[in-house]
């Protein structure tokens, strides 16, 4: 029997994207955080644990995390064995890559099901343009070691940006197929913390593009419903799917998913900051299991599609 909560457009809350760190070890220049959160006003494995128990009990069946990059914090492993016995349908996680090898073994053993990982380029020179760093190498070692212990399945996010990887993306492919992961290639998306609105108009590629050329080798196509109407192009004995975030209408109207801050609030929206729900501090303060349920149940409340005709 569903128990999930909807809100005030029928859209089912199932599942919560938490993010548990907004530190990261690379500087992607793209990268559209709110401002780093120090530390030490990030949540605890416990307290990490208790919103997940709260979320089971409105409903939510899988969770995700991210930051940041969630691999940065050394009590990873706790918090995802914490998520995990609870039970949930799903548990994942994104990640740069660039710890995977040390962590994948260890999170598939308390419960890790899947991982997608931030990868945009095979190019050594355009990796470093992109992140500011030389990690190249061992996020291509911690794809294969997530292949290798059974996390599956085991994505590759890969940001098509124009001049920088457009032209990359039949090379990721054939990466990504020789070491038994999924390429998923993403638009760049326009999002309201983007300081600099240049940028967009800088590296913006119309992925539709691609899209005409996979609807023309793929021996298979499917179409997710419930993620957005992404597709999933099957050839070559490999997959790709494309993630379309300006798809407006119908990535609104998909949208199952609540996410949370690093600093513990609920996020009603991907692409607002401005009907946020704050659940850490009243959980801090003593809240009963009630008054968050509540939390929860008011974010989903403020609930509305972004792009409207949804």
């Amino acid at each position: 029997m569903n128990n999930f909560k909807t809100d005030n457009f029928q859209r089912p809350i199932i599942s919560l994207r938490i993010s548990i760190t907004n530190r990261c070890n690379i500087r992607c220049f793209y990268c559209h955080h709110d401002g780093i959160i120090p530390q030490e006003y990030e949540m605890t494995p416990q307290e990490i644990e208790r919103i997940s128990i709260i979320s089971k009990n409105i409903g939510i069946r899988k969770i995700r995390l991210s930051g940041g990059e969630p691999l940065i914090r050394d009590d990873i492993v706790d918090i995802v064995s914490k998520i995990s016995s609870l039970g949930f349908q799903d548990v994942s996680l994104t990640t740069n890559g660039i710890l995977l090898e040390k962590y994948a073994l260890s999170l598939k053993n308390v419960g890790l099901n899947r991982v997608n990982v931030s990868f945009d380029t095979l190019n050594p020179q355009t990796y470093r343009f992109i992140t500011k760093s030389n990690y190249i190498d061992s996020v291509k070692n911690g794809i294969k070691k997530a292949v290798e212990v059974g996390l599956y399945p085991v994505k590759v996010n890969m940001v098509v940006m124009k001049g920088l990887n457009h032209d990359e993306i039949w090379d990721m492919f054939q990466f990504c197929k020789k070491n038994g992961a999924i390429l998923q290639i993403i638009e760049l998306l326009k999002a309201e913390s983007c300081p600099d609105s240049d940028f967009f108009d800088d590296y913006y590629y119309d992925i539709g593009i691609i899209e005409e050329e996979l609807n023309k080798k793929a021996t298979d196509i499917k179409t997710r419903p419930f993620m957005q109407d992404r597709k999933k192009y099957f050839l070559e004995g490999g997959e790709i799917e494309v993630v379309r975030p300006m798809d407006n209408t119908e990535f609104c109207k998909n949208c199952t998913r609540l996410r949370i801050t690093p600093d513990g609030k609920l996020k009603p929206c991907l692409l607002r900051n401005d009907n946020l729900v704050d659940l850490i501090e009243p959980m801090r303060k003593g809240a009963s299991d009630e008054t968050m349920e509540n939390l929860f149940i008011e974010a989903i409340n403020n609930r509305e599609p972004y792009y409207g005709g949804c």
